[in-house]
């Protein structure tokens, strides 16, 4: 019996869509593999991740173990974001690795001299901030044992805004109070970006805060506070 046209045409046509997801995909991959600018990389595991198919794992496999912490975190928030656990692992133990390392991303070279230290702080920042762009609820207290870590706790903030967990509310009004104002304002911003009104007692103190931080621009604590409030403010209550 012959199938009626309409049915041939569609199965044709998804046969179609499935060989160009896979041609995309193949060279996604490969624009992965070739890439070693840490920030270029990323862009293309997003990509990768947006495809939503977790066959390419195997392909990808031996990047997890890379020297350069960057490309393998990127490698890693692949994984974490279909679903296979070794991502979220291999990013969770770039934060506590502070063991011996090549020269890699991430790391400021003055007059040409690398440091290690320098070296393990930007792998151990990368992978904080990539915590909160993969938005698992899982990274929520590992990230809050970091808020007072001297090397990295101006970034946790933002990924737990990042992530929208309302759990990390309480302890970002105590970062309220961190001597840093670097930590302040980046927790004001998570505050604003969890909608927590309850903030609002604790931040408005800090309309007279002068501490400043430069994002390539500089940002003062206490404007940070005013636009918090406003938002926070104009929130329904529910």
């Amino acid at each position: 019996m012959a199938l009626p046209a309409a049915i041939i045409l569609f199965f044709s046509a998804s046969g179609s869509c499935s060989g160009q997801q896979a041609e995309t995909l193949r060279k996604l991959v490969e624009q992965f593999d070739n890439s070693r600018v840490f920030w270029q990389q990323v862009e293309v595991a997003k990509k990768i991740v947006a495809m939503d198919d977790a066959s390419v794992l195997p392909q990808l496999e031996s990047w997890l173990t890379n020297d350069d912490r960057h490309l393998r975190a990127n490698a890693a928030f692949i994984f974490a974001s279909l679903g296979d656990p070794r991502g979220f692992d291999v990013i969770t133990a770039i934060l506590n690795d502070r063991s011996d390392r090549p020269e890699g991303q991430g790391a400021p070279v003055r007059a040409g001299y690398w440091s290690l230290r320098l070296q393990i702080v930007g792998d151990r920042y990368y992978a904080a901030h990539i915590l909160g762009d993969l938005k698992d609820r899982r990274a929520v207290p590992i990230l809050l044992s970091l808020l007072k870590d001297p090397d990295i706790s101006y970034i946790v903030p933002w990924a737990l805004g990042q992530i929208g967990d309302k759990s990390a509310v309480q302890p970002l009004i105590g970062a309220l109070k961190d001597q840093d104002p670097k930590v302040r304002i980046l927790a004001i911003c998570a505050l604003k970006e969890l909608n927590a009104t309850e903030a609002l007692p604790s931040l408005r103190p800090l309309l007279d805060d002068n501490g400043r931080a430069n994002y390539d621009v500089w940002v003062s604590v206490a404007g940070a506070a005013r636009a918090a409030i406003a938002k926070l403010e104009a929130a329904p209550r529910l």
